[in-house]
């Protein structure tokens, strides 16, 4: 078995199902994973991806279980900060001077390393970039979720996220125009999908997109983040 692969009962312990319940799930094709000499073998960056598009579907409830599935998995030192906690004041800009994807990928990056929080921008960059030709993070409510396809620790001290605010929406990849973004800086896979899922949380909370687009400085945007995440039940 290839080390970094679960096999069916390592993967049932990871996400806390039974292995039964991930058996049904590769066998109906809804789990990425192949069978090597009749056994199901699953590797780490599929399910990884996997578990990522799950928390981008998910409702309220959702993303409350996953929460929970991922907070269980992690040892107690991988503990997540609150998106308060990883957003700097100096890691937020209002208003982000890009009119172009291209343009705001390569503005936030470099914000991230004005804050002192990101040492290679182009490489975070080049990685966003090329995750956003994979599959776009703009969402339908105007706000995308900026990260590489996988985790780059040897360009940042620690986890950490970055804010934008644009003048007006550009073409994003998504249904319609964007002019909020948040890029996600990661250590390891564990910790971002945690991130992903507890920011996924943030921006669903009612009036959460239209305050914070109503904002004209970092300070502000800033209230608006500590304020609504303190409203999420845990």
């Amino acid at each position: 078995m290839v080390h970094n692969d679960f096999d069916t009962n390592g993967l049932a312990k990871y996400l806390h199902v039974t292995p039964a319940q991930v058996k049904r799930l590769a066998d109906r094709g809804k789990i990425p994973g192949r069978k090597v000499s009749s056994q199901w073998r699953f590797a780490r960056a599929d399910i990884h991806h996997w578990l990522e598009d799950r928390i981008g579907l998910s409702d309220e409830e959702g993303l409350v279980e996953m929460e929970s599935v991922l907070h269980r998995s992690q040892r107690p030192d991988h503990e997540p900060q609150r998106i308060g906690e990883m957003l700097p004041l100096e890691a937020i800009q209002v208003p982000l001077l890009a009119r172009t994807r291209g343009k705001v990928i390569s503005a936030i990056a470099e914000v991230a390393a004005q804050a002192g929080l990101l040492w290679d921008p182009a490489k975070m960059a080049e990685a966003v970039r090329n995750r956003e030709e994979l599959h776009p993070t703009a969402l339908d409510n105007g706000v995308a979720l900026l990260h590489p396809r996988r985790p780059l620790p040897s360009i940042m001290a620690e986890p950490f996220l970055a804010l934008g605010k644009t003048h007006q929406g550009i073409p994003f990849g998504g249904d319609g125009l964007t002019d909020i973004f948040f890029l996600i800086g990661s250590t390891d896979d564990a910790s971002h999908l945690k991130t992903l899922a507890r920011l996924s949380r943030l921006i669903s909370r009612p009036g959460f997109v239209e305050t914070l687009r109503a904002v004209n400085d970092a300070p502000a945007a800033l209230e608006v983040v500590e304020n609504f995440e303190a409203e999420i039940p845990d």
